[in-house]
């Protein structure tokens, strides 16, 4: 994926129950599914009008008992390096750098806070849409949920070039800082909500029509745990929900009337 440095290319789940959540998916993202060609592991590839956005792997042996969880893949220029840097910036390099015969190289990582990203440079000279914010059926908000916004921040701009794009006051949740890369908003960060002490990335997802999104939630599963909810810069609303096994993921859209 000939993508620049430090802009997001893919989106993962991995998930407990791949059919439950390929069914709530397709239901309420209008995704189309396929198997990973050649995949010797249980690995779905989700796409929208064409495009592939995400994928779906099936809990691995090594990981049982992890709860279901959403991640990204970031890109970079060069993988081995870029761990290196993970290292040499107090976070965690928790798989090293690995091949994917005929997608790409990868490693996953965690940032010093603690929350798990992937860091890859794919063997594709394609650029991935993935990362979409206008494009329904994409992702279009990245979120770190952090014990400390400023030093995540920090490390994030080291390893990838995340500028602070400004902030948005919450009152006494404190700030909401977003993130600019080359010019454009891809996301934010903000403190952990009290009582919560395990920093994430969440992700939003586009939808054509938030209602028609919210009724498919909870059709198919799903729980809504806010809203919708309307953005103060009247971009659209936004619906924060677990899907049917648990995992945190956000829809952004606008309301059809």
């Amino acid at each position: 994926m000939s993508d620049p440095h430090g802009t997001p290319i893919w989106y993962e789940l991995i998930t407990g129950n791949p059919d439950a959540v390929q069914d709530f998916y397709a239901a309420v993202m209008g995704w189309g599914f396929a198997p990973m060609p050649g995949g010797a592991m249980d690995y779905r590839v989700a796409s929208a009008k064409g495009a592939d956005i995400a994928g779906l792997l099936r809990t691995p042996p090594e990981a049982q008992g992890m709860p279901d969880m959403w991640f990204f893949y970031v890109g970079v220029e060069d993988v081995d390096a870029a761990a290196s840097k993970v290292s040499d910036l107090g976070g965690q390099v928790n798989i090293p750098p690995t091949d994917i015969p005929g997608v790409g190289r990868f490693a996953f990582c965690s940032d010093p806070q603690g929350a798990a990203f992937y860091v890859m440079r794919g063997s594709s000279g394609e650029t991935s849409t993935a990362f979409a914010p206008t494009r329904a059926g994409h992702g279009c908000w990245n979120e770190l949920v952090t014990s400390d916004p400023m030093a995540a921040l920090a490390f994030y701009g080291a390893l990838f070039g995340w500028e602070h794009g400004g902030a948005m006051s919450m009152g006494p949740a404190g700030e909401y800082t977003f993130i600019n890369h080359h010019g454009e908003m891809i996301g934010a960060v903000m403190a952990l909500p009290e009582g919560q002490t395990r920093p994430y990335w969440n992700f939003a997802l586009q939808v054509g029509d938030i209602d028609a999104a919210k009724a498919a939630v909870e059709a198919g599963g799903g729980k809504t745990r806010i809203g919708p909810t309307e953005l103060p810069d009247d971009s659209g609303w936004l619906l924060q929900c677990d899907d049917p096994t648990g995992a945190n993921i956000m829809f952004l859209g606008a309301k059809s009337a």
